[in-house]
């Protein structure tokens, strides 16, 4: 494969694992909305909730699936049927996701405004990436972040890392538009680009397959990223996703697809 001329990239869970402040966030939003007794979460929830991870696609349902846990609900039901489950939620306790979104950011936000040291804190870069991206920015290859976060969380740890921001592009949750669609407005603005685009979620890439448009894009699954094992198969048995290891990752692009 010709190597990428533009390299699309998702952020959580391809580049940052910020499962820690993930949970925290969450449950913040859950004390808020539930008002627990027990400000002090439950043994074994934070463990719980990293497993669960993968069923997330927007901050908005972190609370819920915290929720779902202490109210007692198997994982396996959980990693089954979330959006089911999520509606439920939703519909039984007179919820409304925008309402929570704004909730889960603005509580965000006023942690970064009291304490930003501790929320960079609760991040990690993968190992290797940082110095991956850097080494990428400084060829040819023009980078461009495609995430559900909003763009100025990914710049405060991009910067933290000490990445230069110049030549980057960020398309973050602010843009409102789905990732499908950001890589179409990209192609419009690279029309004769080679374009590779990796990302955790499976059902995000199955969605992108569905589009002609995009039929050229090259679709990673990052393996060390928020998906299940399941999923992990899914896309090896897939003829037109790669399944990506994070060593391959910190490769140059010519090691990232298997033979």
């Amino acid at each position: 494969m010709t190597p990428p001329s533009v390299l699309a990239l998702d952020f959580d869970g391809v580049l940052c694992d910020g499962l820690k402040e993930y949970f925290k966030t969450a449950w913040m939003a859950y004390c808020k909305l539930w008002q627990p007794s027990e400000k002090t979460p439950p043994a074994g929830l934070a463990e719980s909730f990293y497993r669960l991870r993968p069923v997330v696609e927007t901050g908005w349902e972190m609370p819920l699936v915290l929720k779902a846990v202490v109210d007692g609900l198997a994982e396996t039901e959980l990693l089954a049927d979330w959006p089911t489950i999520a509606k439920r939620l939703v519909s039984q306790y007179n919820l409304d996701p925008a309402t929570l979104m704004a909730e889960v950011d603005g509580l965000r936000d006023r942690w970064i405004a009291d304490d930003l040291h501790s929320w960079l804190a609760k991040h990690r870069f993968y190992p290797g990436v940082s110095d991956r991206l850097k080494a990428i920015l400084q060829t040819d290859t023009h980078v461009a972040i495609i995430s559900t976060k909003e763009g100025r969380f990914i710049q405060q740890l991009l910067q933290q890392e000490g990445i230069d921001l110049t030549d980057l592009q960020i398309l973050g949750k602010e843009v409102k538009r789905s990732k499908a669609n950001t890589l179409k407005e990209l192609i419009q603005i690279f029309p004769t680009a080679t374009f590779w685009f990796v990302e955790d979620r499976l059902k995000t890439l199955q969605t992108i397959q569905q589009h002609p448009e995009l039929a050229e894009v090259a679709l990673f699954l990052a393996d060390w990223g928020y998906n299940t094992s399941g999923e992990r198969l899914l896309a090896e048995q897939d003829p037109d996703l790669h399944l990506l290891s994070l060593s391959q990752f910190n490769q140059d692009f010519s090691s990232w697809i298997n033979s």
